[in-house]
């Protein structure tokens, strides 16, 4: 019982608090989407918004939360048998025929790069059994993700009761999905053949193909409900941005004009290197404990003198039985950017013994190894 609550409290200890606030470096040049979020990969710090929190009708960027969800459940070389409800589904296809067997693989690609409803509910009865049971899967996984104001009815972006979603929320799952190579490979590909046809895909995304060379990947949508949607992403000079549009008419210059405002004003810095930091005792001496990640912000040249480091120790350390022993915050403008756990290593309990077994498991597991 001692080994699990000790393994518990590293898990938790593990997990690194950020938070997402923006704060303005110079003017950007703004968006005519009634919704829009511009986030940065690494930090998770938004950038830019406008009415971030609004819940509103997402249509086929949904299909971000379908990929993820098959990825993450399902086989890439599965054989989907194609029923008739998936085949008939209306709306933008990929024209699969009902008892076609095809691969999760090319149905995934059908999904992000053609849109296709009928794949989206063909991967959704393979996966979760039913649409209705992949829906539950999706929103098990917007929890996991922290989409508070998110739910998901169905796997294409069809027009539902119960169905919407919030532009911070879709970049949450857009910065989620892209930590997945997998998700972030079919994302970003342009043209695709699936073995079963002989033609190829060429992806909808107009700013991937054609209009910025440094957009990375992303998904479109539309419904008269819910207007012009999109979400993209892009890499410059090592810093990786989010960006989300909700009813949209001029979609693709709001993404390539927001992108290249937070790439001039903006650069990545590492605030604070992980690793040792010393603790003061009664006595005078000192502990020796460590921050577990790195702290790397985006930030303005203005910004990066302005950044305020507050470290908070809890009173009493006792080093044979504390773990999580103090915390360090960055402020920039008295709002809290990011936040890190200071931490001391748990009382050895015997040379190879199965809890150090388990601590080195869980540290190499958050990188830390």
């Amino acid at each position: 019982m001692k080994t699990i609550i000790k393994l518990l409290m590293i898990s938790c200890i593990l997990s690194v608090s950020v938070y997402t606030v923006p704060v303005p470096s110079m003017a950007a040049p703004g968006v005519s989407a009634h919704n829009a979020v511009l986030m940065e990969f690494e930090s998770g710090r938004v950038l830019y918004e406008k009415n971030p929190h609004q819940k509103r009708s997402i249509a086929s960027i949904t299909k971000i939360m379908t990929a993820i969800v098959a990825i993450e459940n399902g086989g890439l070389d599965d054989i989907v048998t194609v029923s008739r409800n998936a085949a008939m589904t209306e709306g933008s296809s990929i024209y699969l025929k009902p008892g076609q067997k095809v691969k999760l693989k090319d149905l995934l690609y059908g999904l992000m790069l053609r849109s296709g409803n009928d794949s989206a509910v063909a991967i959704a009865e393979h996966v979760g059994g039913s649409v209705e049971g992949f829906a539950y899967l999706m929103n098990e996984k917007a929890n996991w993700i922290g989409m508070k104001n998110s739910h998901f009815a169905n796997p294409h972006g069809l027009e539902q009761e119960g169905h919407y979603s919030t532009a911070y929320d879709m970049a949450l799952l857009m910065r989620y999905a892209m930590g997945n190579d997998i998700f972030k490979d079919v994302s970003g590909t342009v043209t695709y053949t699936p073995e079963y046809r002989k033609y190829a895909w060429r992806n909808k995304n107009r700013l991937l193909t054609q209009l910025y060379e440094y957009c990375t990947g992303g998904k479109t949508g539309f419904t008269r409900a819910a207007g012009r949607t999109l979400v993209t992403s892009a890499k410059k000079n090592n810093m990786e941005l989010i960006m989300v549009t909700l009813n949209d008419g001029n979609d693709w210059r709001d993404h390539r004009n927001m992108f290249e405002w937070a790439f001039q004003s903006y650069d990545l810095k590492q605030i604070r290197d992980k690793g040792e930091i010393m603790i003061p005792m009664p006595g005078g001496k000192t502990l020796s404990a460590h921050l577990l990640t790195p702290v790397i912000l985006p930030l303005s040249k203005a910004e990066q003198k302005e950044i305020e480091n507050i470290t908070y120790v809890k009173e009493d350390i006792d080093p044979f039985t504390d773990t999580l022993v103090g915390k360090q915050i960055f402020k920039l403008g008295g709002e809290v950017l990011a936040a890190r756990n200071i931490v001391i290593d748990p009382p050895e309990v015997g040379e190879d013994s199965f809890f150090d077994d388990v601590k080195k498991m869980f540290y190499k597991l958050s990188g830390v190894l």
